[in-house]
C-alpha cells in the first residue's frame, strides 16, 4: 500500500471511530445522563493521551520521553476532568489540542521513533470528529443547557 493510500485509509478509520464515540456519548447524554456522556469523552481523551506514554516504553526510546508523555497525559487528563463536571469547553479544548500533539510531536517530531504511524494518523481524525461533536452538541443542540446533577446531598 502506498503512503498516500495508507494515510487516507487510516484517517477514514479514525474518523469512523470518532463518529462512533460521539454517537455513544450523545446517546449516553440524552438517555442516561449528561455526566455519563461526559465521562465517556473525558475517559477516552485520557486514554488517547495515555497511549503515548505506553508507546514511550518501547525499547530504545530515550527515558526523557517517558517524562514528556507522562506530563502530556496529566495535562489532557486535567482538561478531561475539568470538562467532566465543569464547562464542556475544557473537553473541547482537550480534543482540539490533542491532534496538535499527535501531529507536532509524533508525526513531525521526535515521537515518530516510538509512536505507531497508524495510531498517530488515526488519532488526528478521531480527535477532530469528537471535537466537532462536542462543539455541535453543546453549542447547537443544547446539551450544555441541561442541568448537571450535583454530587452533594
Amino acid at each position: 500500500m502506498l503512503q498516500a493510500e495508507f494515510v487516507r485509509t487510516v484517517l477514514i478509520e479514525g474518523a469512523i471511530g470518532g463518529a462512533i464515540t460521539a454517537l455513544v456519548a450523545f446517546l449516553l447524554s440524552r438517555f442516561v445522563s449528561q455526566v455519563a456522556g461526559r465521562t465517556l469523552l473525558a475517559t477516552v481523551l485520557f486514554v488517547a493521551a495515555g497511549a503515548y506514554l505506553g508507546f514511550a516504553f518501547s525499547p530504545g526510546t530515550p527515558r526523557i520521553y517517558l517524562l514528556i508523555e507522562l506530563l502530556q497525559g496529566i495535562a489532557f487528563g486535567i482538561l478531561g476532568l475539568y470538562g467532566w463536571r465543569g464547562s464542556s469547553n475544557w473537553l473541547l479544548l482537550g480534543w482540539l489540542l490533542h491532534p496538535v500533539w499527535d501531529f507536532g510531536v509524533h508525526y513531525l517530531g521526535p515521537g515518530d521513533s516510538y509512536a505507531p504511524l497508524g495510531y498517530v494518523i488515526a488519532c488526528i481524525s478521531f480527535d477532530w470528529v469528537v471535537a466537532a461533536y462536542i462543539f455541535i452538541a453543546y453549542r447547537w443542540l443544547g446539551l450544555a443547557s441541561r442541568p448537571m446533577p450535583s454530587l452533594a446531598r
